[in-house]
């Protein structure tokens, strides 16, 4: 179904989740949601190849690939589908390596706004082969905080169809410049835990339980409960909810040094076919660049 008449039908329902799913269920097409249900029966039993496994979409973004590779690897990460939108840097040398050893699938993504339709082809090509997706973007690391890997926390989730986790912001710490080292290396300044931008979250979905993503966080179920991270079956959009990071949480580095940025705004936004202008970028700078507490325990 048309975006924009699945965005029209779903206004009319009133409670902001339920209107979320069927803004994902609509965009999916109601008969394609049927044509779904019905496959996923017929494949039920079929194995799956990955417990763990994550969904990129990418632009230039070729510098930070491999520390959050290695990361995530490291994290029990088994498998990583990355689509490249269009990158004119290094991305695809750099994943070379991971492509001929398995680690990565790589899928060459043109065009403008293709993040849902990424993640749209994502699952759709993928949900027989892995138990969990979780879609993140280059600027995210998951970090397990009372269990040693991302499996081990998802172990206790089974019943569930998707898991949201909370943001933790970090900012520029005052860096203007690029410098050498990595990312989670350079950043430890992060924003006070209960800040506002922190209700933000990503979600590891069981592809087999979910039709499509509704935006960048969320996704539309088939079947079975949203779970926050502390196992509780999600009520309330993440908006409405206070941010929890004490047993896994999403270090999200939207700035990194001013350079950087002004580098990221350059290369554009993929979810954006018409980008702000600069005293927009400006705002979004101030707005995250949050530095109140020092990491010191990674």
């Amino acid at each position: 179904m048309n975006k924009k008449v699945a965005e029209f039908i779903a206004a009319f329902i009133p409670q902001k989740m339920a209107r979320n799913r069927w803004r994902g269920i609509l965009r999916y097409g109601p008969v394609c949601a049927i044509k779904l249900i019905r496959k996923l029966k017929r494949e039920k039993g079929t194995p799956t190849r990955y417990y763990l496994a994550v969904c990129a979409i990418a632009k230039n973004e070729g510098p930070y690939f491999q520390e959050w590779l290695e990361w995530h690897k490291k994290m029990g990460v088994e498998k990583f589908y990355i689509y490249d939108n269009e990158s004119e840097d290094n991305t695809k040398e750099i994943l070379a390596p991971y492509v001929e050893n398995g680690l990565v699938d790589y899928v060459f993504w043109a065009g403008k706004k293709q993040q849902l339709p990424v993640y749209d082809d994502c699952l759709d090509r993928h949900r027989l082969e892995a138990r969990w997706i979780a879609v993140i973007d280059l600027d995210e690391f998951i970090v397990p905080v009372k269990d040693k890997t991302i499996p081990d926390f998802l172990q206790r989730f089974e019943n569930f169809a998707a898991v949201e986790i909370n943001w933790l912001i970090y900012g520029s710490g005052g860096a203007r410049e690029k410098t050498s080292g990595g990312v989670m290396e350079r950043f430890k300044r992060h924003s006070v835990p209960n800040h506002i931008l922190n209700r933000f979250v990503k979600t590891i979905v069981n592809p087999r339980r979910v039709f499509s993503f509704t935006g960048a966080h969320e996704a539309a179920r088939i079947s079975g409960n949203t779970a926050d991270s502390h196992g509780m079956s999600v009520n309330q959009n993440f908006r409405e909810r206070e941010p929890q990071q004490d047993v896994i949480r999403i270090n999200h580095y939207p700035l990194k040094s001013y350079e950087e940025f002004l580098e990221k705004c350059a290369r554009g936004r993929v979810r954006k076919t018409k980008q702000p202008d600069s005293d927009f970028f400006e705002k979004y700078f101030e707005k995250y660049d949050l530095n109140d507490i020092e990491e010191t325990n990674l």
